[in-house]
């Protein structure tokens, strides 16, 4: 868990990315978050959490529905979305923060 707190206390936005590698809604988001990520450059980071591996984390974090996709910056939670989204909405609500 300290590890997660020194991810999201940064003063860019991060975008993370819970996924499960079975759900099918959750694979069709990683090319999109693939293009996020080359849009945004150095701007925001996107980081990709396979909540099999951390259920811990998904749990603490009420992660119920996927993908889910949580925004956070300075360590604050700014932005939460259960399901799909497309790059450029992605993109115009990680640049709120930037």
């Amino acid at each position: 868990m300290s590890k997660f707190g020194e991810l999201i206390d940064v003063d860019k936005p991060v975008l993370l990315d819970f996924f499960t590698e079975w759900n099918e809604q959750s694979t069709a988001m990683h090319p999109v978050l693939r293009d996020v990520a080359a849009a945004l450059g150095d701007k925001a980071r996107v980081i990709k959490i396979d909540v099999d591996k951390n259920q811990e984390l998904a749990e603490a974090l009420r992660v119920k529905g996927l993908p889910t996709l949580i925004i956070y910056k300075n360590g604050e939670m700014k932005w939460r979305h259960s399901g799909e989204q497309d790059a450029n909405t992605l993109i115009g609500i990680i640049q709120e923060y930037v």
